[in-house]
């Protein structure tokens, strides 16, 4: 990929610098994994239709336990999860790849 060593860069930014959370929650946040059930949803709910995030699903995570940061950083992560999915598909559709 043209753009590889600043993608790297910027994974390696998001999984191994110091956080709140540990590097392996934020690298299941980004590849999708398993996660702890709360984390799970919201996660999916990121990847996937991340206008759907609410006031409540934050709140949630509060409740169990789950600060500011540590919400940030898995947000962080899972977003970064979903853009690079749908930048590797719309690659592949470039070159003329047959979708998953």
């Amino acid at each position: 990929m043209r753009y590889e060593a600043f993608r790297q860069r910027l994974v390696d930014a998001v999984l191994t610098t110091p956080g709140d959370t540990p590097s392996a929650l934020r690298r299941a946040a980004m590849e999708r994994g398993p996660l702890p059930t709360p984390l799970a949803a919201y996660v999916d709910t990121v990847a996937r239709h991340a206008y759907k995030v609410t006031d409540d699903d934050i709140a949630a995570l509060k409740r169990d336990g789950h600060n500011d940061d540590a919400i940030f950083e898995v947000t962080v992560a899972a977003s970064l999860g979903a853009a690079l999915y749908r930048l590797e598909r719309g690659m592949a559709a470039v070159r003329g790849e047959e979708p998953d």
